[in-house]
């Protein structure tokens, strides 16, 4: 017979599910679009800075999302960031208006650990439910 916090914990886990696909489905749409049709915050001509922030957030949006969805696995979810950053980049070479950067995947994978270190940091402070 299932527990009543069950159905609560299984919504919170598709709702986490559903946020971090479509984290990545944004982030795999910005990178692999034509350069005309990528979105942007200021425009077409943001300084670059404004770009490394881009990056890095929504890097960092994806693993915090992937560590509350892997709690305790630090590893895996900094191991799936960075190689969605790095297949991305590899990706990107084969579309013809973009340029893939070296300094580009350490942005993105800086933004993705950082999402996952914070979000363990915060998992290790909550209450933890009593064993069944």
């Amino acid at each position: 017979m299932p527990r009543p916090g069950d159905y609560d914990a299984a919504m919170r886990q598709n709702h986490l599910i559903a946020a971090a696909v479509i984290c990545l489905v944004l982030i795999v749409y910005a990178t692999l679009v034509k350069l005309a049709g990528r979105p942007a915050l200021i425009g077409h001509a943001e300084a670059y800075w404004v770009v490394v922030i881009e990056r890095f957030s929504a890097y960092g949006l994806l693993g915090f999302l992937l560590a509350f969805l892997l709690p305790g696995r630090i590893r895996l979810a900094c191991a799936f960031v960075i190689t969605v950053a790095v297949a991305l980049e590899v990706f990107q070479a084969l579309t013809p208006d973009r340029d893939p950067r070296f300094i580009d995947v350490l942005q993105k994978a800086a933004g993705g650990a950082v999402g996952v270190i914070l979000a363990q940091t915060i998992l290790a402070f909550l209450p933890r439910p009593p064993p069944s």
